[in-house]
């Protein structure tokens, strides 16, 4: 993308291969961490075009190497919308992933998937045009989202700041629904006019430009800077649009109600802003009630935490460092902004107040420098409604006042869940994980295992005995995480097995035979007479095949697919089973002067879980507010102990846009698929 990429994969890749079709021949290369091992040889003919690079990331360069499946994916896909008809395969083969990339309707489509969630006003508006040797195409849908999203790319490029063709297509919009509301009588009185961010509320676009000679601002090329390319968008958006509005008057008026609608609620914004600020609300030097605010002056050494409920904020103030530190506590949950405009958001308490705690003011009047604090750090208790709040509060974050995120100077609090004391000595653990571990320290320093006999005995204790019980809770996670899924265990230990078997193979897992392979191996596995399959399509591209027992008839099926032998859970059994298998039955314990044994290294774990538990006092807290202040101070808002996560906008902002809209919105259908695909990789639930 950025005109170095062939050379820096080069440079970063311990092996790194090209293999070129060009003009009825096939030419090839190899490298080996960028310098060329041989000269470019001829190696036959061929009647395709195109080239294939193989490359393997260098090990001395990056300390894991690990691939973000949903980045490729998510370009490959950008890539097949930008170009209607284009075909992209990818797959991911270590994880059982493959998806095929093709849209027909190339960024009409796109336009689509990005209003899902939301009701659209009418069908997308579709239109291309060639002029001065400039190819642009555009895609607008306005639906009842409050938010505006609009993708710009030039030469397949995404420019993230815009550019030309962006404010091309913004003044193209404010123009030409100005002029036909005008034409046909459709504002409320004669002196109406509609703002830009009034046409554009709701509006999802792509604009598409592919140009000989572009000109980016800066190596990343996330703006467009050619200065023909405004007028050239302005002029076919004016022209294509001012003709789609006249040949379809309903949808005309709907778009022309649906800015008129921004525009009213610009104005209620307007006089609430107003309103606030006489009452002194939203005066940079006022300061809210309930702010307990802090003696630092310099933005860059203070600190605002914003607490759930008032017996929180009550042990939060009195656990704070009152030079640097300032509390504003805010009871019960917040306005979901997700769906809001501005005016609601003022008429919201909560949010007025941390709007003047703030000081840098609200909407179009913001101004960064005048920030009061650069840590604003969310503190809610650590279960499910203090989850639920703290999402609030990143909504409005993330809509409102995204320049504090990007910024970073947004933090949330990690409180502990447990209090662990045995004896005089007291640990705080800040989830299920943390306890596990504690538990597991305690118990590996008073259990003894002897496992084996003869010449293959060996005993197990402290940092060894440790380290068998966290791979035996680990691979037991692994087999539930299977097991979830409607895979029985049996089934899944005879797959751990099979995915070695260098016969269980396929090119592409998508064969019958591969299919017939795979579950004639696990019958065999498995050892179970009773257990009979047959193989069938799963519907998409892949085989499956369904077991059944013949003594339980009302038992369900079991259910497998081919591509299971992929899967991330069963690579992690293959490679910590081994692991645990160098460990040989007979397994003894030994707690103290009782002896006892065990038939499992799971069952292991369970017993040096429960030697860790005796004696230990658990305390697990529902809310900040049973911290007395010398234990959240310790825990929580210390500077020299506490741990706070930073929050970051990682990928493209419309992409995190997306999910917030997901999670936040109005629409139920996205949200239930959301839980439904998430759902059997939860592990611990609060309810």
């Amino acid at each position: 993308m950025h005109g170095v990429g062939a050379s820096v994969v080069n440079a970063l890749s311990e092996e790194f291969e090209v293999e070129v079709h060009k003009s009825g021949k096939i030419y090839f290369q190899r490298y080996e961490r960028g310098i060329p091992k041989m000269k470019v040889e001829e190696r036959g003919a061929t009647k395709k075009t195109g080239t294939k690079t193989t490359f393997s990331p260098d090990s001395k360069i990056f300390p894991e190497i690990k691939f973000k499946y949903e980045i490729i994916a998510r370009y490959l896909r950008e890539m097949a919308y930008l170009n209607a008809g284009l075909r992209i395969k990818f797959s991911d083969e270590p994880n059982g992933k493959t998806e095929e990339f093709h849209f027909e309707g190339g960024i009409a489509e796109y336009v689509a998937t990005l209003t899902k969630g939301n009701e659209a006003l009418h069908d997308v508006i579709f239109f291309k045009g060639v002029r001065d040797g400039i190819d642009v195409e555009v895609a607008l849908q306005w639906t009842d989202a409050v938010h505006e999203v609009i993708f710009t790319y030039a030469n397949n490029i995404h420019t993230g700041e815009g550019g030309t063709h962006l404010s091309g297509l913004k003044s193209a919009l404010t123009r030409t629904i100005n002029t036909y509301a005008a034409k046909n009588n459709l504002f409320k009185n004669k002196d109406m006019r509609l703002e830009g961010d009034d046409t554009r509320e709701g509006l999802a676009a792509i604009v598409s430009i592919k140009l000989g000679n572009p000109q980016f601002e800066g190596q990343t090329k996330t703006k467009l800077g050619n200065s023909e390319v405004e007028g050239i968008v302005s002029g076919l958006v004016n022209e294509k649009l001012g003709e789609y509005l006249e040949k379809t008057p309903p949808v005309a008026k709907r778009i022309v109600a649906r800015a008129v609608e921004a525009a009213t609620a610009r104005e209620a914004a307007r006089k609430a802003k107003e309103l606030v600020r006489r009452k002194g609300a939203l005066d940079s030097g006022s300061l809210p009630g309930k702010l307990a605010d802090c003696q630092e002056r310099d933005p860059a050494h203070a600190e605002l935490f914003i607490v759930e409920g008032d017996s929180a904020g009550g042990s939060a103030k009195g656990a704070r460092d009152r030079r640097t530190q300032a509390i504003l506590p805010l009871f019960g949950k917040v306005l979901n902004v997700e769906r809001a405009r501005i005016d609601k958001v003022l008429s919201s308490d909560k949010l007025r107040v941390l709007i003047s705690a703030l000081g840098m003011g609200v909407a179009n009047e913001k101004d960064l420098s005048k920030l009061r604090y650069h840590k604003i750090v969310i503190m809610t208790d650590a279960d499910v409604d203090g989850s639920h709040i703290r999402t609030l509060w990143l909504t409005f974050f993330f809509r409102q006042f995204i320049e504090i995120i990007e910024n970073g100077y947004l933090y949330v609090a990690q409180p502990p869940l447990f209090r662990a004391k045995k004896g005089k000595n007291e640990r705080y653990l800040k989830d299920e994980a943390a306890l596990e571990d504690y538990l597991t320290d305690l118990g590996s320093e008073a259990v003894t295992l002897e496992a084996g006999k003869g010449k293959d005995a060996r005993e197990y204790k402290g940092a060894a005995l440790r380290a068998v019980v966290h791979k035996a809770l680990h691979l037991e996670r692994m087999y539930e995480g299977l097991e979830r899924r409607s895979k029985e265990r049996p089934i899944v230990a005879a797959l751990a097995t099979l995915a070695n078997d260098k016969t269980i193979t396929d090119e592409s897992f998508e064969s019958e035979k591969a299919a017939e392979q795979m579950a004639a191996a696990i019958s065999k596995e498995t050892k179970d007479g009773n257990l009979i399959y047959r193989v069938e399509p799963d519907g998409e591209v892949h085989f499956r095949a369904v077991f059944t027992h013949t003594q339980n008839g009302a038992k369900p099926p079991t259910v497998v697919d081919v591509t299971l032998l992929r899967a991330g859970e069963l690579r992690e059994i293959r490679r910590v089973g081994p692991e645990l298998d160098v460990i040989k039955a007979p397994y003894n314990l030994k707690i103290g002067e009782t002896q006892s044994t065990a038939e499992t290294t799971k069952a292991i774990a369970d017993a040096v879980l429960a030697a860790g538990n005796k004696g230990v006092e658990i305390q697990r807290y529902k809310g900040l507010g049973e911290m007395n202040p010398e234990q959240l101070w310790a825990t929580t808002m210390n500077p020299e102990t506490r741990s706070m996560l930073k929050m970051q906008i990682v990928g493209p902002k419309e992409e995190v846009a997306k999910t917030f809209e997901k999670l936040m919105g109005d629409q139920v259908e996205p949200r239930r698929l959301f839980i439904e695909e998430y759902a059997l990789n939860t592990r611990n639930l609060d309810i």
